[in-house]
């Protein structure tokens, strides 16, 4: 069996300060980042199995990507579910990191990067058998 690993591109208008966000203010890290010229053209921002590139490389693409994250937790809760979102938007904040609150059918914590691009953090929801959802 072979297993994927998937990574979004979000493109941005300048990696490197693309880059300080991520890592500074978002708490990712970066393990590679490619460099032509003296500048930083793709890098790869991880943090908590999430994996993203970072990308100058389709100026007609900045700032129209949108990752969805869940997060997952233990014990397997609606309500720890939540608190992981709370303590999330906690931890952001405390750092200046300007958060919104967002629906797409339920509620959503709503980060934008400098160039516009969106990560979404799922609250659960309830389903209409009334079972949890983490979508």
């Amino acid at each position: 069996m072979t297993d994927w690993f998937a990574r979004p591109v979000l493109h941005v208008r300048d990696v490197e300060a693309s880059l300080r966000f991520y890592v500074d203010w978002l708490g990712f890290t970066s393990p590679w980042r490619y460099d032509e010229d003296g500048r930083t053209h793709i890098a790869q921002v991880d943090r908590q199995g999430c994996a993203l590139i970072l990308a100058d490389t389709w100026p007609e693409k900045i700032g129209k990507g949108l990752m969805f994250t869940s997060l997952s937790v233990e014990p397997a809760t609606r309500e720890a579910a939540a608190a992981a979102v709370d303590a999330l938007r906690a931890e952001l904040e405390a750092k200046g990191v300007p958060v919104k609150e967002g629906s797409w059918g339920y509620r959503l914590l709503v980060v934008d990067d400098p160039d516009g691009n969106q990560l979404f953090f799922n609250y659960p929801s309830e389903t209409a058998s009334g079972k949890q959802s983490a979508e």
